[in-house]
Formats: C-alpha cells, sequence, structure tokens
C-alpha cells in the first residue's frame, strides 16, 4: 500500500471515528467505499476490526442512556443472521465485492432518508438485527438498519444503543470469518496501524457530541454515502 493511500485511509479513519463519535452512526459507511476504492481486501475485516475500540469507547462514553431491551432484541437476531452473511460473501466473487459494497451502500442510505417516523417495537428491532447480520458480515456497512430503528430517539440512546449492537455483531462477524479462512490477518495489522488516527477522531467527538444537531449530522452521512458508494458502483 502506498504512502499516498494510507495517508487518504488514515484521513477518512479520523473523520469517520468523529462522525460515528458524535452522531451514533456512519463509520462504515464513510469507511467502507473508501477502503473499497483504495483496496477491496480492506473490506470487511478491515472495517469491523477498526469499529470495535471505537464501539467500546462511544458505549461506555454513553452508557446511561442504553437501550438494554432493543439491545437484545436487536443482537439476538443480528447474531442469528451472521451465517447468511457470510454465506453472501462466499457467494461474491472476491472482484465484485467492492460494487456489492456500493450498491448496498447507497440502498441503506435511501431507505434510511425516505423512511417515515415510527415508534420502534420488537418486530423492528428484530429486523434491524437480521439485516445488519447479512450486511455487516459480508460487507462491514451494518449501521443504517439500527439508524432507521433509533433515528427518532434522543441521540444519546441512539448512540449508546448501536454501539452496543455493533460490538458484538463485530467480534461474531470477525470470528466466524476467520474460524472459515474469510479472514486476512493483515487487514488485522492495518487496523492496528491506524489506531492513532481513529483515537485523534473518537477525542473530537467528545468535545462537540452533546452539541451538534443529530438531524442534520445524520443526514450529512446519509449524504456522504449515496455519493461514496456511487462512485464506487461507476469505478468497477
Amino acid at each position: 500500500m502506498s504512502t499516498e493511500t494510507v495517508v487518504v485511509l488514515a484521513v477518512t479513519v479520523a473523520l469517520a471515528a468523529f462522525v460515528q463519535g458524535a452522531s451514533g452512526l456512519g463509520f462504515a459507511l464513510i469507511v467502507a467505499p473508501v477502503a473499497g476504492l483504495l483496496d477491496p481486501g480492506l473490506v470487511p475485516v478491515f472495517v469491523l476490526a477498526s469499529m470495535i475500540p471505537l464501539n467500546l469507547y462511544v458505549a461506555w462514553r454513553e452508557r446511561a442512556a442504553l437501550d438494554l431491551r432493543g439491545a437484545g432484541w436487536i443482537t439476538a437476531a443480528r447474531l442469528a443472521a451472521t451465517p447468511g452473511g457470510l454465506a453472501l460473501l462466499w457467494a461474491i466473487p472476491e472482484q465484485r465485492l467492492g460494487l456489492f459494497v456500493g450498491v448496498a451502500t447507497v440502498l441503506a442510505a435511501v431507505v434510511s432518508l425516505a423512511a417515515p417516523a415510527f415508534t420502534p417495537g420488537r418486530g423492528a428491532y428484530v429486523g434491524a438485527g437480521v439485516v445488519t447480520g447479512l450486511t455487516e458480515t459480508a460487507t462491514g456497512v451494518g449501521g443504517p438498519p439500527l439508524a432507521l430503528v433509533y433515528q427518532h430517539r434522543p441521540p444519546a440512546e441512539l448512540r449508546a444503543t448501536v454501539a452496543v449492537c455493533f460490538l458484538v455483531g463485530e467480534v461474531a462477524s470477525l470470528v466466524l470469518l476467520f474460524a472459515t479462512g474469510r479472514g486476512d490477518a493483515a487487514q488485522l495489522g492495518w487496523a492496528a496501524a491506524l489506531l492513532p488516527a481513529l483515537a485523534v477522531g473518537a477525542w473530537l467527538s467528545r468535545l462537540v457530541h452533546q452539541r451538534l444537531d443529530a438531524r442534520r449530522m445524520r443526514l450529512f452521512v446519509l449524504a456522504f454515502a449515496l455519493v461514496s458508494g456511487t462512485v464506487l458502483m461507476l469505478g468497477l
């Protein structure tokens, strides 16, 4: 990987960590399309591994606002759907994985933008968990379904609950990927190497997360997802 590529990836990781630390979502939506453009081999292990320390931090910082009931249903459904995400990964040729990431990102962003307001219940939690299990295991992108469920809840509740759901799911996906030979230790190395960039973004998010307009930040993330996902699709 060239120096220029590493710099672009580091800046992207720092920006994504800031956005997710402030708004509760966006890391994978920002990083996965960029990583797919720079090096498709980085998806999904690099994205999943990078999110673990970030979500640990956010979950601890926002622990008082955690929705335990919602997190429980989402996590159970997400774990049940993880093998299905692995099946998608096996079914998609490596050279087409970037295209799949782009399509999944754009579709998720469009659905998130178009969805009307609603009060989440068990069905919404389970549905979000299933879709997240499929897409996050295959591509590293799993935030939009969770954002849909919590988009009308208090920002702290969204950040805390999404972070906890991500944590459990990311670990499960990584274990399954490596156990079945689909994981690459080099991707873990890059995730470790870019920890300083992630830490900078996460630290900056703590300065603004209580003052940001969550609705505008969400729209920014989804708009970025539409653009980056489209670029990824057109570039392959």
